[in-house]
This record gives structure tokens, sequence and C-alpha cells, in this order.
């Protein structure tokens, strides 16, 4: 039923949905269709979605708008963040879109797709997800050199302006051998750098300790690290690194492997302790100075980088000051600073 179908996937937002675009790729692919490289000639097209921030959200349906205008009208689905949180509103909101696929149902969207597709009916699915989700053939990867691994989804924190615990659900971690298994699949297939990503993937706990054993460290996400510098692939990077669970002994990691790259994302988010209360993100300032300066003392010459927001509800100019001097003291590589975009659902929204 899906031989000669083809498939364009359009990935909005972080490394974490470019993954799951490249397992939706091969699953779809191993089930008979066509995964092109452009929508211009898609059968079907799948938009996967981030729902960070408003404007996101607002550019899939934009996006819609465009595909409807296209001189071969595709038939359109919408996976991911916005798909988990709008379910079957974003029907009503866009007659145009024929499915909607959440954030644990990448293993059945070809399942899904058929019926939908071929029965020219709406499909839903919501639903959880499971371990098998991690273990994925990636043929489809962005990169012939550069691999995402997924080592952790969804997030415990509950930060009052972040949408992410209610779009990725809680925190669930992979298993450290199918970890080490799949990079070592990348490395035999000529990767040269690998991405552990997750919400927080300092938050990182596997079932058991498989995989882990005979590692030494204080966490086990830096345990972790250790097992995968020891596949010895060329690089390593980790990203993103919640400042409230960042421990020492990660930059120890670093500094015993030179394959574990020295680079660190740690989101500060405000430079002022009261908005950080606001933002119920758990820390102080002067913990998070600690930690970068824990950073600059290593024997390695760490580019530490970092996500600001600015505006949040009640934010004063003294606060917001306290964030510039912030920045002054860390002397970040690159910031990804934003405007507050408020999430409906979320405490700060109120």
């Amino acid at each position: 039923m899906a031989s000669g179908v083809k498939v364009f996937i359009e990935t909005h937002g972080c490394q974490m949905n470019v993954s799951d675009s490249e397992r939706v790729a091969s699953k779809l692919a191993s089930d008979g269709f066509e995964i092109i490289k452009n929508a211009e000639n898609a059968d079907v097209v799948l938009i996967n979605t981030c729902s960070i921030r408003e404007k996101a959200s607002h550019k899939v349906f934009t996006r819609v708008g465009e595909l409807n205008h296209a001189k071969q009208k595709p038939f359109i689905g919408v996976m991911g963040c916005v798909a988990q949180l709008e379910g079957s509103t974003i029907f009503e909101r866009s007659s145009d879109i024929k499915l909607v696929a959440g954030t644990g149902a990448l293993e059945r969207v070809p399942a899904l797709l058929k019926s939908s597709f071929h029965n020219n009916q709406k499909g839903l699915d919501l639903g959880a997800g499971g371990e098998e989700t991690w273990e994925t053939d990636f043929s489809y990867r962005h990169s012939p050199s550069v691999a995402y691994i997924p080592i952790i989804e969804g997030c415990n924190k509950f930060c009052t302006y972040c949408i992410v615990p209610f779009s990725r659900g809680r925190e669930r971690s992979r298993s450290a051998q199918s970890v080490i298994d799949e990079i070592l699949r990348c490395k035999e297939q000529g990767v040269k750098e690998v991405c552990l990503i997750g919400q927080n993937v300092n938050s990182y706990r596997p079932l058991n300790e498989e995989g882990l054993e005979s590692i030494k460290g204080a966490t086990p996400f830096s345990k972790l690290l250790r097992a995968v510098a020891a596949t010895s692939v060329e690089r390593v990077k980790f990203t993103t690194s919640y400042p409230r669970d960042f421990h020492d002994d990660i930059v120890s990691a670093i500094e015993e492997n030179d394959n574990l790259c020295e680079w660190i994302h740690l989101p500060v988010q405000s430079g002022s302790d009261r908005i950080l209360k606001g933002m119920k993100r758990g820390y102080t300032i002067d913990f998070y100075k600690r930690l970068v300066d824990r950073i600059r003392m290593s024997k390695r010459n760490f580019s530490l980088t970092t996500d600001i927001i600015v505006g949040f509800p009640d934010e004063s100019d003294n606060d917001f000051l306290g964030t510039v001097d912030l920045v002054k003291y860390c002397e970040y590589e690159s910031a990804y600073i934003f405007k507050y975009s408020s999430r409906h659902g979320t405490p700060a929204s109120k």
C-alpha cells in the first residue's frame, strides 16, 4: 500500500526533533514509503513541530497554508510537540491537515499514515511511546559524519514558563548499553561526531546499570560519558545541561578523555535570583557562578554557551541588569537570547 508514495519530512525546532524525523523516515522507508528531499514532488508532507515558543507554533499553520497553495497539493500531517499539545483541535484549525501524531507515536506513524492516506480520512495518535522507540536504524541521518543520539526524553522540572513537560512528558532514560551499541554502529558507518541529546541530559537515570557496571563516576550521566568515550569515536558532545543537576564529575570526565569535546551548554535563563525563583529554576546565581568557576578552572579550554529569557513576567530593570552582569562574568562564547513567550497552560502565562 505504501509503495510509490513519496514522503517529505520537514523539521522545525531542536536536535531532538531532527532525531525524531530521522527515526520516522527510517521507519517509513522500511514500510515501503519513498523518502524524498523536497516538498514540491511529495504526495505526503509531514511537518515535525516545535512548541517551545508561540511563534514556532504559529509557523506550522503558516506553512500548512503555503503547502495548500502549492501546484501539487500534498496530503499534510503534523507530528511532534504541537501535535501532542493541540491534538484533535488541529483539525479544527486547519481542514487541510489530515494526520496528527504526538511525540510518543513515532513507531506508529507508518501504520497511521497508511490508514489515513489510503482511506482519505483523518488519523490521530497521541498515545505514549515505549522503550522500543529508541531502537532505530538511522538510515536517514541528517549528516553522514554527525549523529544525534537521544539518551533521555521528557522533563520533570516544570519551570513555570516551559511547555516541554506537557509536550514531551516525564523523564525516561534509554539503557546505556543501547546507547553504546548505537554509537559503535555509527562509528562503523563512518560517523565522526556523536551528540548525546535530551531535554536534560544531566538527569539521565537508566532503569539498570547494564553497560555501566565497571565504569567509574559520580552520576549515571558522567559514567555514560566515560563509557561513550571508551568507544573511541572521534568527537562526543552533549546537550542540554540543567544547572541544578550539573555535577563536577561531568567536567572531570571531559578532562580525562580527549574525545569528549570541551563545550558545555548551560542555560541560565536569568541573572536575577528573584526571577529564577519565579521561573522555578531551583538554583541561585551564586550556585551557577560556582559551576562556571569550576568549568573555567579546568585544564581544558572550555567553550561555555547559554540560553537567556528577557522580559519574564515582573522582570524589572534591575533584574535585567543582573543578567547583563552575569553575561560579563561568564564570558559566554555564544548565547541563545529570547524574549519571553507565553505558553498557554504554564504558570507564568497567568
